[in-house]
């Protein structure tokens, strides 16, 4: 396939990209940079590209790819410098008394705002509570999932709203 050729192909392929890197930056300036890239290498590999294959395909792989090598790069270089003096620290020898009182009465205030909930709520909330995944609460009680989970969010506004009496 000629310059020319593949550049045109690109060309009238390319505006596909721009709701797939929306899609998947959520920000407007990184997909414009995202799709930048792409159209780059892209352009960069043209002598990679087979012809009879699919460009979309061809595009939409190189710029997913680009995206999850970005994404993996950018979760390794989250570092955090503390460059405050730690002088604070120095001859401290002041003893911390815990307070649980506090702590264990809040506590006691909302396991019985919890007991007070009507059984419907009561029962799918203490399993969510408890560990278990809205599809197992479902599987459990043998109701549909959406169900649970309307049932779930309104014991919370339920508890919200006795917790806030308090």
């Amino acid at each position: 396939m000629a310059i020319v050729e593949f550049n045109q192909v690109l060309m009238s392929n390319a505006e596909f990209l721009k709701p797939f890197a929306i899609t998947l930056t959520r920000d407007t300036e990184a997909a414009k940079d995202l799709f930048q890239e792409t159209l780059y290498r892209a352009l960069a590999n043209k002598d990679k590209y087979k012809v009879g294959t699919n460009v979309k395909a061809w595009l939409y792989t190189i710029m997913r790819n680009i995206f999850i090598n970005g994404y993996r790069r950018k979760s390794k270089q989250h570092t955090i410098f503390d460059t405050t003096s730690n002088d604070f620290l120095i001859n401290t020898t002041q003893a911390v008394t815990v307070n649980d009182a506090i702590g264990n009465i809040n506590l006691k205030d909302v396991q019985k705002a919890i007991f007070k909930l009507p059984g419907i709520f009561k029962v799918p909330f203490m399993l969510y509570f408890d560990g278990f995944k809205y599809h197992e609460i479902a599987d459990i009680l043998s109701e549909p999932l959406g169900t649970i989970k309307s049932r779930i969010h309104f014991a919370r506004k339920l508890l919200k709203e006795q917790i806030e009496r308090f």
